[in-house]
């Protein structure tokens, strides 16, 4: 079974997700912060991140930065879920960043699901 990591600082989109991807047979965990997000990658190894790109505190960009100087997450999979459309500028520091793709908020949830078996390969 493959596990999906939800940071994003609204609770209610947490559990959304986390409904939507159980019912896919996925397993979900959640974190509510970027430094949430780091301390359970001490102990998890999810198949992929869905991190929320704004968030008080560490933002999900200096999330992904941490990510990316640890050695035992460096490679790890991360789709950005933003309220933000991207331009190109924006496309290249996705890119800087090695995440994966981007998902624009509010989502469909069928939009959702195929972009993340697209990268998970399911």
């Amino acid at each position: 079974m493959k596990t999906i990591l939800a940071v994003d600082d609204e609770e209610s989109l947490r559990q959304l997700i986390e409904a939507i991807f159980e019912q896919e047979g996925y397993h979900v965990l959640t974190a509510s912060s970027g430094q949430e997000c780091l301390d359970l990658l001490q102990k998890e190894k999810p198949d992929l991140i869905l991190m929320d790109m704004m968030m008080p505190g560490m933002s999900g960009r200096e999330t992904i930065e941490n990510i990316r100087k640890n050695p035992k997450t460096k490679d790890q999979k991360i789709i950005f879920l933003t309220v933000a459309r991207f331009s190109e500028t924006g496309k290249d520091v996705l890119g800087k960043l090695k995440v994966l793709d981007y998902i624009t908020k509010p989502f469909e949830n069928a939009d959702l699901i195929k972009t993340v078996k697209k990268h998970l390969g399911r």
